[in-house]
């Protein structure tokens, strides 16, 4: 994990002291610290960040419910995944992009040209991710239940495998490796989330990151500092996409086809992104992905905001 020696912070209210606080931030396939690193939005800060960069929102949501992060970036679907399982963590900031690199992946020279194709075939995701949900997405636009298809829940790494051989005829999965697969043309994008998903995506904090002042205050300063990285690298992708390419191992063309699309910005927490969650929560508890109604309100955060600039 890297250790970056980071100043001083300064919130609406007033300055809070955060020296000697360490940020625990999770990450997968660097996806905040690519953009913090190569926008220079990690000098001169007061605490330090360890990070830990995870495959996939499963692990990463596990390791937020049990305290070993203190916060991460995560899909909407899986974090209320991980909300209904009691974990005690709070959406504090969201990412909005277009879901265009969310996708259920066919083998280029597979027979299945539509999602009612689906029907009897072997589908690969990770259960509870996003790529999970926009696979029920997909099937329930064709008519389809979730019981039309053999699910196959495996990690992104083994997911890729498993179509390459065919042992799976379908991979609902995400960017970068949905952009993976398409540059290298071992996939073909059968459908993607544009019109099924939200596109949000979510800083999510511990109960107890939150209710330490110091590191609530290191926060602060952390998300205003990922929106105005964010901003910088949509402002120069051919930059940005070498640094990130670099940090995750993928070709720089993967890597500037996944941020381009996106076109994401960050924002605080608003009812609308409420409404949406909502909507997402109620969707898993239809096909029984949460046990139970999710009231989603009490999982947000409103006390960081957002600077836009």
């Amino acid at each position: 994990m890297k250790r970056v020696t980071l100043t001083m912070l300064l919130l609406a209210s007033g300055s809070v002291a955060a020296h000697g606080v360490t940020l625990r931030i999770a990450d997968q396939k660097g996806n905040m610290r690519a953009e913090l690193e190569a926008a220079q939005q990690l000098n001169d800060l007061s605490y330090r960040i360890e990070w830990a960069e995870f495959p996939a929102a499963a692990p990463l949501a596990e390791a937020l419910n049990a305290g070993a992060v203190d916060a991460g970036i995560i899909g909407d679907a899986p974090l209320l995944f991980s909300l209904a399982a009691g974990s005690q963590v709070k959406a504090v900031a969201v990412s909005k992009s277009t879901p265009a690199g969310l996708a259920v992946l066919v083998a280029p020279d597979s027979p299945i040209k539509t999602p009612r194709d689906l029907r009897g075939k072997r589908i690969a995701t990770g259960r509870g991710s996003i790529g999970h949900f926009i696979a029920l997405k997909a099937l329930e636009s064709a008519g389809l239940s979730d019981k039309a298809v053999s699910w196959r829940f495996l990690t992104p790494a083994d997911a890729r495998i498993a179509l390459a051989s065919g042992s799976v005829d379908a991979w609902a999965t995400w960017d970068p490796y949905t952009a993976l697969a398409e540059v290298t043309h071992t996939g073909r994008v059968l459908i993607n989330g544009v019109g099924l998903s939200s596109g949000n995506s979510f800083l999510a904090a511990t109960d107890a990151a939150l209710s330490d002042a110091s590191k609530r205050a290191a926060l602060q300063d952390y998300i205003n500092r990922l929106a105005a990285a964010d901003r910088w690298a949509n402002r120069h992708v051919e930059a940005y996409s070498a640094w990130l390419a670099k940090i995750i191992g993928f070709p720089q063309e993967a890597a500037a086809k996944s941020f381009a699309r996106r076109q994401s910005h960050w924002q605080s927490i608003d009812d609308h992104t409420v409404q949406q969650q909502q909507e997402t929560a109620d969707f898993y508890q239809k096909y029984g992905l949460i046990a139970q109604p999710l009231d989603v309100k009490p999982t947000f955060y409103r006390g960081l905001q957002v600077a836009q600039q």
